[in-house]
């Protein structure tokens, strides 16, 4: 297999792995909650945050590590986790303004990835090849 076929499909198994931890974390998850001082927030909540990033974060460095090239990674995960949280934003939305969270959700997405990906990159080359 070349190395361009082995970067192809470690980026859709990533995109895919990505789609699902989107779901397992946050995509279920549409309803808001009333706090103590009858605030509303959500959908999500802190713990499903945290929880979806650190997956993120296992999944993009074990990718790049098996081999997959870290912007290629980087840009599969933000392509899967973009598409999804954005096709949830467009079915419930009614003012339009989901575009603007797509953006911000891309482009916070696009950064965290790129420099995690770049990083551990660097480090896959320095201490394993």
């Amino acid at each position: 297999m070349t190395s361009m076929a082995r970067a192809l499909i470690g980026a859709v198994l990533l995109a895919a792995a990505t789609v699902a931890a989107w779901w397992l974390w946050l995509g279920r998850d549409t309803g808001y909650q009333i706090d103590a001082n009858g605030h509303q927030t959500g959908p999500y909540t802190t713990g499903q945050v945290a929880g979806c990033v650190l997956t993120l974060l296992v999944l993009l460095v074990s990718a790049v590590l098996a081999g997959v090239p870290a912007l290629v990674a980087a840009a599969a995960m933000t392509a899967g986790f973009t598409a999804a949280w954005t096709a949830q934003a467009a079915a419930t939305d009614e003012t339009g303004l989901f575009l603007v969270g797509a953006l911000l959700v891309f482009a916070g997405t696009a950064a965290g990835t790129s420099l995690t990906a770049l990083v551990t990159g660097r480090l896959r080359a320095r201490f394993i090849e």
